[in-house]
């Protein structure tokens, strides 16, 4: 078989030759203004309309601002946006149309498309979530305005596309959404390749959504988002993610940085992560959750970098929608470095991660919870160093060594790595799995904590080879609580106890 990455750069070098066919269009042709004031949406249209149907090619935007609102991308046609060409959505809520979702570009069922070039598109975000709310407000849309937003659905994305394929969006920047910046939805052969996205004004500002895609790379791009930055999603139980590549990418949100599984109908199979940093990240570097009846198995995780995020790995099984089938399986985390904070970790930026949802001791930097009749099994952690502050505080809510059962399940609670608030580990907690290699890891606590760094709940037939720990105060490390055959080997300065 083809090593995943090798085929990537395969696809990536296809794509680069099919989207240098065709003829290239000036936007001047077409009467599109670049005043920033005169609403292009049907010339743009009419524009690309006219491309498609004459064998297709590049519809090329120059400097300049260019307002719009819902345009449709059809079959070999790319928006080509030159260093200093702004796509700018209109502040007008009724200039956007709704096709399940609200979006500023779509494009459905189309095939050989593209959004190329240095340029922009810009949402205004902020300003057309407020419009819409008047108009609600006015009886003139309907909504729940839950609290006191549009639904996500109704607010514009900048890009959503489905049931497409052989896509490129490549170089731009994607800044200031009304809602999710961009989603792909059932796309196969997709490549996003050296964008910037700042998206951060407004609620559930996520930075790239892929939604039950098959054959995508999200590569050598930056991401600065309020809400998750890269997230994996399965909408229907008949679809799920498959052969996914999210190389070489600096990610930074006020939530999850590399997240799936909200939704997990369906699942995640056969998805590499390699070679990422993530800093400033106000939840996990790394959450794989299946809790919507879906599966997530066979991930690849390698080379992270993690400094100041509020927690390194979150791997969780649930059951939401009282779902029997849910299951993890065959994940292999290697090569991470991570830096968790004693302060808040996106503190100063626009739209911070709610303070409420935090435990007050710092969270483990490690949460692995299956449920008891869903275990999680197959997971590989190796070479993995930490450093955490420790100084964990135990009037905060101390859970006792022999009171472990009392942590809840919450099988059907939304999930995220603070969903249990306080646990009884600074470094390691493990409830529920089995089938655990655990090698060449390094902890570190920078001051003295209650804690114990390693809890393990319901596990079984795991090894922990070569752990070193350094924590002030305390040289045991491991409790074992209704666990059976694990093996602690190699592991500085403790010994297991039960």
């Amino acid at each position: 078989m083809m090593p995943v990455k090798k085929y990537f750069i395969i696809i990536i070098l296809c794509f680069q030759s099919l989207h240098t066919l065709g003829k290239d269009y000036q936007v001047a042709l077409f009467g599109i203004n670049s005043d920033g004031i005169a609403l292009n949406t049907s010339s743009i249209q009419f524009a690309v309309d006219y491309i498609n149907r004459n064998g297709g090619g590049r519809l090329i935007f120059h400097v300049g601002r260019y307002l719009t609102g819902t345009i449709y991308l059809k079959s070999n046609v790319t928006l080509q946006l030159e260093e200093g060409a702004v796509l700018l959505g209109s502040l007008n809520p009724f200039d956007y149309e709704r096709n399940t979702w609200t979006a500023l570009v779509f494009a459905i069922d189309q095939h050989d498309i593209g959004i190329t070039g240095k340029g922009m598109i810009d949402g205004q975000g902020k300003s057309v979530a407020r419009n819409f709310i008047e108009v609600i407000n006015k009886g003139l849309i309907k909504d729940q305005l839950r609290y006191g937003r549009p639904e996500a659905e109704a607010r514009p994305m900048n890009i959503y596309m489905r049931g497409c394929s052989n896509i490129v969006i490549r170089d731009i920047t994607l800044r200031n959404s009304a809602s999710w910046n961009q989603t792909y939805d059932q796309c196969k052969n997709l490549v996003i390749d050296h964008i910037a996205v700042d998206n951060k004004e407004f609620w559930n500002e996520d930075g790239v959504d892929i939604v039950d895609c098959d054959s995508v790379a999200v590569i050598n791009s930056y991401i600065d988002a309020g809400d998750d930055g890269i997230c994996l999603k399965s909408h229907t139980p008949k679809s799920f993610c498959n052969n996914i590549f999210i190389h070489n990418n600096v990610i930074r949100t006020s939530a999850n940085a590399i997240k799936f599984g909200t939704a997990s109908l369906g699942g995640f199979k056969n998805v590499r992560i390699i070679n990422n940093k993530v800093f400033d990240t106000y939840r996990s570097a790394i959450a794989l959750e299946a809790v919507d009846g879906g599966f997530v198995e066979n991930i690849v995780v390698d080379s992270l970098q993690v400094y100041n995020t509020g927690n390194v790995i979150f791997l969780r099984v649930g059951e939401r929608w009282g779902e029997k089938t849910s299951r993890m399986n065959n994940i292999t985390i290697t090569n991470v470095y991570a830096e968790v904070p004693a302060t808040k970790p996106d503190a100063g930026y626009q739209y911070e991660g709610p303070l409420e949802d935090m435990p007050r001791n710092i969270s483990p930097a490690i949460i692995i919870a299956g449920l008891a009749n869903k275990k999680i099994s197959g997971v590989t952690l190796a070479n993995i160093e930490i450093k955490h502050p420790g100084g964990g505080n135990p009037h905060f809510a101390k859970v006792p060594l022999d009171a472990l059962d009392s942590i809840p399940e919450i099988p059907a609670q939304y999930p995220d790595f603070s969903m249990f608030k306080e646990l009884p580990a600074w470094a390691i907690y493990i409830r529920h799995a089995n089938d655990l290699k655990f090698s060449n890891i390094t902890l570190t606590a920078d001051r003295n904590d209650y804690r114990l760094p390693v809890i393990l709940d319901d596990v079984h037939k795991s090894q922990f080879v070569s752990m070193t720990v350094r924590q002030p105060g305390q040289n045991k490390i491991f409790y074992l609580h209704k666990s059976t055959e694990v093996v602690a080997d190699k592991v500085a300065g403790t010994t297991a106890a039960k």
